[in-house]
């Protein structure tokens, strides 16, 4: 029981790589916050996890709806020990040019003001309690961009930045803060990462990971398990590649 004892808020988790941790994260004990704007899939994991695990319709782009969810971890579980900024958006991949505003403001907002948003929520409370874990799910975009997600790859290179700049910042308040680098998966927005989804489009990008395939919710999981539990005590500042070797 790695997590055990532990409380943990994980955003994006009615499904893909949130749904993932959210499962893996109770298997190991903790105490789970099923954290989503669809309020009927957040609803749906905290059930099949059962009594270890809340819900909460979360807009993470707003501080208002931030504040809420935090106040229904505590007055459910206590405390939080580990806060994940899983909740992402992407542009559908094309043409740079052809994003519209309203777009870039949102992928602004979930993937990166929300981070903004977690740390002024999360960050007294982990000091107040003697230290905490704060992981973001960034991406492989961050750090070896693909052609045709340019705002969303500029995105997840502000995420990894953050997460490096914060884990210098929290440090001596024993916050440890990292990042994972999922390439892409099996997620709902794999179709908008891939422009289309054909045979042809999911074959290119399986030959452009030396491993042969796209990442799993699981194994996401694994990896955000390994860095939130005590494991990675001496562990922080990292962006974690989980990409079968994309980035070599």
């Amino acid at each position: 029981m790695r997590l055990e004892n532990k409380v943990a808020i994980i955003t994006g988790a009615a499904s893909g790589f949130g749904e993932g941790m959210a499962k893996r994260f109770a298997e190991e004990g903790a105490r789970v916050v099923v954290a989503d704007l669809n309020a009927k899939g957040a609803e749906q994991v905290a059930e099949e996890i059962g009594g270890n695990a809340i819900w909460t319709q979360t807009d993470v782009s707003l501080r208002s709806e931030f504040d809420e969810m935090i106040y229904a971890a505590k007055s459910a579980f206590g405390r939080i020990d580990i806060m994940v900024n899983n909740a992402g958006f992407t542009h559908r991949n094309g043409d740079m040019l052809d994003v519209d505003e309203e777009t870039f403001d949102l992928i602004t907002a979930v993937n990166m003001k929300a981070i903004y948003h977690a740390a002024l929520a999360v960050v007294p409370i982990m000091d107040r309690q003697g230290g905490g874990v704060i992981l973001t799910t960034a991406s492989t975009a961050g750090l070896r961009p693909r052609p045709g997600l340019t705002w969303y790859n500029a995105s997840k290179g502000w995420a990894i930045t953050a997460t490096k700049s914060m884990a210098i910042e929290l440090a001596p308040k024993n916050i440890r803060v990292n990042c994972l680098c999922p390439v892409a998966g099996e997620t709902g927005m794999l179709e908008k990462f891939m422009g289309a989804d054909t045979p042809q489009i999911r074959e290119r990008f399986r030959a452009s990971i030396p491993l042969g395939r796209l990442s799993t919710p699981l194994d996401i999981a694994n990896a955000a398990l390994w860095l939130a539990s005590d494991e990675a005590a001496f562990i922080t500042g990292v962006a974690l590649e989980v990409d079968g070797g994309r980035c070599i």
